[in-house]
């Protein structure tokens, strides 16, 4: 599962890095991503957002074993 989600973050990364920020795969435990959002994702105040609506969004339809996103 950690493969799929890396490929499935691949398909998100250029719109961060476009921002100056990026997202980080710290682990795949018991069916949730743990990410970590650096760069200027690190400390934005909408990074919740990006996280919820384009992260997590993007990772179910990819990986339908997934349950969720979480920040770390």
């Amino acid at each position: 599962m950690h493969e799929d989600v890396e490929k499935a973050l691949d398909q998100i990364r250029p719109a961060l890095q476009a921002d100056g920020g990026d997202v980080e795969l710290v682990a795949v435990e018991d069916g949730l991503a743990k990410v970590r959002m650096t760069g200027a994702c690190g400390n934005c105040p909408m990074s919740q957002m990006t996280l919820k609506n384009g992260i997590e969004r993007v990772l179910l339809n990819n990986v339908p074993t997934l349950k969720g996103v979480e920040a770390v």
